[in-house]
C-alpha cells in the first residue's frame, strides 16, 4: 500500500536509554586514567578519537571501546599497563550486557500507532548489539521492518524508502538526534520529528530546521500519536 503512512523510529535514546551508559562508562574511564591526564584532556582526546574512528569502526560500543584504548595509549605515551586495557575491555563487555530500559511513553505510543500506520525501526550501530537490544525490548513484533545501518544519511533514507515502497512525503522519522534522525530524512523528502533526550552525544549535535514545513518537535513519545493523527488527517 504505497499511500499508507509510515512511522519510523530511531532506537537508542528514542525507545530506550543508551547515552547515559556511555556517559557513566566515560566517567569510569577518566578515573582509570587519572594518573596520566586530567579529566578535560581525557574527554577531549576521547571525543577526538571517536570522531576520527567513525569511518573505521562505525557507531556503537565496540568502536567506543577501541577509541578508549587508543586514547589510553596516547595520553600515557604508550605506558598504560595491560591491566588498564583489560579494565577498559571489561567496561565494554558490561555495556554490551546492560539490560534495556524503555523510555516513558514508548509502549503506549507504539500500541496506539500499531494498525494505524506501518511502523519501521531505523537504527545505526553494531548489528549484534542492536539486535540484542531490540530482542530484549519486547517491541520487535510491532515493527514491519527493521533497518540497522552503518550511518543515517539522506541517500540511506532514500534507499530505505525505495526498498519498502514508502512514499517519502508519507514517511515520518522520529528520533532524538537532529543530525541523524531529522535533517537527512527531511532532505530525502520525509518528515523529521525531534524528541529531545536527557543527554545527546556531542557528535550528534546540529541546528534544528525550525522554519522547515516538515519539521516537528515533541517533548516525549506520549505526544506522538496525536501529532501523527494531525499529519494524516
Amino acid at each position: 500500500m504505497p499511500d499508507r503512512w509510515t512511522i519510523a523510529f530511531d532506537a537508542d535514546d528514542t525507545l530506550w536509554h543508551n547515552e547515559r551508559f556511555f556517559r557513566s562508562t566515560q566517567a569510569r574511564f577518566v578515573e582509570l586514567l587519572r594518573d596520566h591526564a586530567g579529566e578535560d584532556r581525557l574527554r577531549e582526546r576521547l571525543l577526538a578519537a571517536e570522531r576520527r574512528n567513525l569511518g573505521r569502526y562505525g557507531f556503537g560500543v565496540k568502536g567506543f571501546v577501541l577509541s578508549m584504548i587508543e586514547t589510553a595509549i596516547e595520553v600515557s605515551e604508550a605506558r598504560v599497563p595491560a591491566t588498564a586495557i583489560a579494565e577498559i575491555m571489561d567496561l565494554g563487555r558490561e555495556m554490551l550486557a546492560h539490560p534495556i530500559e524503555l523510555l516513558p511513553g514508548v509502549e503506549q505510543a507504539i500500541a496506539a500507532l500499531s494498525g494505524e500506520a506501518r511502523l519501521v525501526l531505523v537504527t545505526k550501530g553494531d548489528l549484534l548489539d542492536q539486535e540484542r537490544k531490540l530482542a530484549q525490548s519486547g517491541l520487535g513484533e510491532a515493527f514491519e521492518a527493521v533497518e540497522i545501518v552503518s550511518d543515517k544519511t539522506a541517500p540511506v533514507y532514500a534507499a530505505i524508502f525505495t526498498r519498502h515502497a514508502i512514499r517519502p512525503d508519507r514517511a515520518v522519522m522520529v528520533g532524538n538526534s537532529l543530525k541523524s534522525d531529522v535533517l537527512p530524512v527531511i532532505e530525502a523528502g520525509g518528515w523529521g520529528v525531534h524528541v529531545p533526550s536527557e543527554t545527546t552525544w556531542e557528535l550528534e549535535h546540529a541546528e534544528a530546521p525550525e522554519a522547515h514545513p516538515r519539521f516537528r518537535r515533541i517533548d516525549s513519545l506520549a505526544a506522538l500519536p496525536a501529532m501523527v493523527a494531525e499529519l494524516c488527517a
